[in-house]
């Protein structure tokens, strides 16, 4: 599975500038993810639609938070041995890049 482990990234967005930690596991033979940002409650994260692909190490996953019931955010990763990149698609907030990304364990 593409990008197992626990990454730390930087987050900057009109609301939010600061570390965010995401943590990939598997979940029983599919994908789990914990997203953590210091002093933020973050709403239930309910994966939809996850596709991996090996071979480019890139990982596009489309989700919904409680906040926005009905709402896409869809997702792209992007994975270097210890290190990513990504960015996150949010209704009303629009794109948020996930920057300086590397594993943390």
């Amino acid at each position: 599975m593409v990008g197992i482990g626990s990454w730390a990234c930087r987050v900057d967005t009109l609301f939010f500038k600061g570390d965010a930690s995401i943590k990939i596991f598997d979940n029983n033979g599919e994908y789990g993810v914990e997203l953590q940002i210091p002093d933020v409650d973050i709403p239930d994260v309910e994966i939809i639609e996850i596709e991996a692909n090996e071979e480019t190490n890139e990982v596009d996953a489309v989700a919904r938070i409680s906040l926005l019931p009905g709402k896409d955010i869809t997702c792209h990763f992007e994975f270097e041995d210890n290190t990513f990149s990504g960015f996150l698609k949010i209704p009303f907030l629009g794109k948020v890049r996930l920057k300086d990304g590397k594993k943390v364990a």
